[in-house]
């Protein structure tokens, strides 16, 4: 997946960012608990990345997102 000249993310994700959206937005509307649709997302990224990067890599995403979290990113 290149990254675009002018910094927009490329159309795979931007694809992917919408189907994750719409999944979210619909599960949303079914009344299922936030904390269960994120879990079953995390859930389903792990897999992804477990059959396509090693055990290392999945452990540095992992702490890149502790990281953030404890850097107070994803309430800004």
């Amino acid at each position: 997946m290149a990254a675009n000249d002018d910094d927009t993310p490329p159309a795979e994700l931007s694809l992917a960012g919408s189907v994750v959206d719409k999944a979210i937005e619909y599960m949303s509307g079914q009344n299922v608990p936030p904390v269960a649709i994120a879990s079953a997302l995390l859930g389903g990224a792990m897999a992804l990345l477990s059959r396509s990067v090693s055990d290392e890599v999945i452990v540095q995403v992992l702490t890149n997102a502790i990281a953030s979290v404890k850097a107070g990113e994803l309430r800004g």
